[in-house]
């Protein structure tokens, strides 16, 4: 917050509570009895001053909120006398929680993948991981969405090895699908999406992806390979089968190969010990069915 902010919130919230200050013991006052105009069945409203009991609960309210300004931050960049603030707060809870369950983690990482698949308690606390990091992006069923991979089939880009999704959790992973659209034009666009959609066994207009075959050989085949079964080294995806990350129609696919994609798996060593990635990837992988 700048400097003239920093004033202007402390002049504003402190001249707010002195004016409320000021108000109330200015109107209090003694009227002698003198009533306000209104009456209703022969009852008058008399114009007397609130009770003391009542402007005296009305100070200690203003007063508390003085020392509360000074104690806690609330007053511009001004960060109190305690030292709160609520990243501290949660640093502390966060540590409480790391040292309460510390023993049980390190406990559950000394085991392997194949003790941790059957391990009931293990799967537990891995579920709960995965819900904490990894939901927003893969759904709490884990089955993605657009964009964002399905991890309860067989297909892995990245290789779908214990080892494999350690190494995507730890370090992240970054794919990138060249735009192709300015090399191969509109047309060599449409071509090469119909023999896309022939290896994969979709409908298709066979002299369009006859056309296409060429165009493939020069751009998609360092990636994807001449059958187009993909390299999981490159995490490049298998263009055979009908496991589709971004969609798998013609629409999709032409809007792929024109503009490219880039996909991001961000590491998550930042957030998560060793131990917890040991935990999660065992869950990860016993979530995958063939």
């Amino acid at each position: 917050m700048s400097s003239g902010w920093h004033w202007f919130v402390i002049a504003g919230t402190v001249g707010s509570l002195v004016i409320f200050l000021w108000l109330l013991f200015a109107n209090r006052k003694i009227s002698g009895n003198e009533t306000t105009g209104h009456e209703a069945d022969g009852i008058e409203e008399l114009d007397n001053p609130l009770p003391m009991w009542w402007v005296g609960m009305f100070v200690i309210s203003i007063l508390f909120s003085f020392g509360y300004l000074i104690y806690y931050p609330g007053l511009g960049n001004f960060e109190g006398t305690g030292g709160w603030s609520s990243a501290k707060q949660l640093a502390a809870e966060d540590d409480r929680h790391e040292a309460r369950f510390a023993p049980l983690y390190a406990n559950l990482a000394q085991q392997d993948v194949a003790a941790l698949h059957q391990d009931r308690l293990a799967q537990q606390v891995g579920r709960r991981l995965f819900v904490n990091n990894c939901a927003t992006c893969h759904g709490s069923t884990a089955q993605g969405s657009p964009g964002f991979p399905n991890l309860t089939d067989s297909e892995w880009i990245w290789g779908r090895s214990f080892e494999d999704v350690k190494h995507t959790l730890t370090f992240g992973r970054v794919a990138a699908m060249a735009p192709w659209g300015p090399a191969l034009g509109d047309q060599g666009v449409a071509d090469v999406t119909q023999t896309v959609l022939r290896m994969a066994g979709k409908d298709h207009d066979p002299a369009a992806a006859e056309r296409g075959s060429e165009s493939y050989r020069t751009f998609c085949v360092a990636c994807h390979g001449v059958d187009g079964k993909g390299n999981a080294a490159l995490g490049a995806p298998d263009l055979t089968n009908d496991i589709w990350l971004y969609g798998g129609d013609a629409a999709t696919i032409a809007l792929t190969i024109r503009e490219g994609r880039m996909g991001n798996m961000p590491s998550q060593a930042d957030m998560l010990t060793p131990e917890k990635i040991h935990i999660l990837a065992a869950y990860v992988t016993a979530l995958s069915k063939p």
